[in-house]
């Protein structure tokens, strides 16, 4: 039997939706402006990939753990403060994000960094907290270890550096794969460890996770170089065309549109082969994978 990815996706998204109206912090008192500026970012209509990979790696292993949700939902937080601050003049200077305009743009570029602030702080705050449902807070400072390098300069952050350092330059392919690995694998790489984590698995199962977030977040870079190409502003909610105007290193602009293909369905078969042995079970995240390459926005 087919999986059916699209119910699974909405029933999940609608859960993690539910579990950040329960997490964030309400909009009150003279400092609200900046919790209304997150929430404005945080639902603005985003897929919850990375907690939903983290929830679907939990269920892989058949995990029961009931710091799972906080724990999804900082990711999403993080996730969520690096496109506010991608989005800055000072970065990527776009004017929309998901069809929307960008955080700076309806709260000023203060409160947008100091937006961005919130939510990369309050997802630990949120982490911390969900050792109090954790019976074994090891696995809780294993969980921020992750997360903290997964987001920090050895990560999300360094890869970052890397691409600005990179604009208007030419790089080869091992330099591009070596950024992406970091700017968008990292923290997909560390959703599905950490659901995995959270769920009990052993250092060879993790071994397999972390295989399948390494070419899982190849193959959703690729796809997304992809669609800046050929999407539009209504599939993508954003305007398509900002890594040529920027000049910023792609893998169709070293590859081309074909080979580019090709590789991301490479990535994306190996990262379905490392997660096989879980059976059923990972059916989810195998169906994700696959979905990468079928993607419009």
């Amino acid at each position: 039997m087919r999986f059916d990815l699209k119910s699974y996706l909405t029933r999940q998204k609608k859960i993690v939706d539910e579990a950040l109206e329960r997490f964030l912090p309400p909009v009150d008192g003279i400092e609200g402006k900046v919790v209304e500026a997150a929430r404005y970012s945080l639902f603005a209509g985003g897929k919850r990939i990375r907690p939903i990979l983290c929830i679907a790696a939990h269920n892989a292993v058949r995990g029961n753990s009931n710091a799972l949700m906080p724990v999804a939902c900082a990711i999403e937080m993080i996730h969520t403060y690096s496109l506010i601050h991608d989005d800055l003049p000072a970065m990527d200077n776009d004017d929309y994000r998901r069809g929307k305009l960008t955080n700076h743009k309806v709260f000023g570029e203060a409160v947008a960094i100091l937006a961005g602030d919130l939510l990369l702080t309050y997802a630990f705050e949120l982490i911390a907290s969900a050792g109090d449902a954790e019976p074994d807070a090891r696995t809780i400072l294993k969980v921020v270890r992750v997360i903290a390098e997964a987001s920090g300069f050895r990560g999300m952050i360094g890869g970052q550096v890397i691409d600005i350092e990179y604009e208007g330059k030419e790089a080869d392919l091992a330099t591009i794969q070596y950024m992406h690995t970091k700017k968008t694998g990292a923290l997909l790489t560390a959703s599905v460890k950490i659901g995995a984590l959270l769920g009990g698995a052993n250092g060879f199962e993790l071994e397999r996770f972390e295989k399948y977030g390494h070419h899982f977040g190849l193959a959703f870079q690729i796809t997304d170089d992809l669609l800046d190409i050929t999407g539009n502003f209504h599939e993508m909610g954003k305007t398509p065309g900002s890594d040529v105007e920027k000049d910023k290193n792609t893998y169709p602009r070293l590859l081309g549109v074909e080979q580019s293909q090709e590789a991301a369905r490479e990535h994306v078969r190996q990262a379905v082969e490392s997660i096989r042995p879980f059976g059923d079970a990972a059916m989810p995240l195998i169906a994700i994978a696959e979905y990468l390459l079928e993607r419009r926005r």
